[in-house]
């Protein structure tokens, strides 16, 4: 059983960068043909795909976010992290993050979600 848990700062300031890690257990970050991802939920919106890391390190970011965020891995923590820059109220949502089958589209595991509001 794979277990996902996101951990950060529940509050940020306008224009501060937002960083979260998921820390994972019960599987390897570096085990072949995952992805980790990280995704998050604005208040009364659906899900969104910020990007993720591959199991051999290659990144991945939505297009209108790549400017401003960075995905990375410790993989002696087996764990990854999120960095948001410049972030603005509309960057406040429940961010989660997952583990993907790479060619399912599927996400087999989540974090429980960490609750991140942006305000000053």
């Amino acid at each position: 059983q794979v277990h996902l848990q996101e951990s950060g700062p529940g509050l940020v300031k306008p224009s501060q960068t937002l960083s979260l890690t998921c820390a994972v257990s019960g599987g390897s970050i570096t085990t072949n043909s995952y992805y980790w991802a990280w995704i998050r939920q604005p208040p009364g919106k659906g899900l969104e795909w910020i990007g993720g890391i591959t199991y051999s390190g290659t990144t991945y970011n939505r297009p209108p976010l790549k400017s401003r965020t960075s995905i990375s891995r410790d993989t002696s923590k087996n764990q990854f992290t999120l960095q948001l820059s410049s972030v603005t109220p509309e960057d406040t949502a429940v961010y989660y993050c997952a583990r993907e089958r790479i060619g399912t589209s599927t996400y087999d595991y989540w974090g429980q979600g960490i609750q991140v509001t942006v305000s000053s």
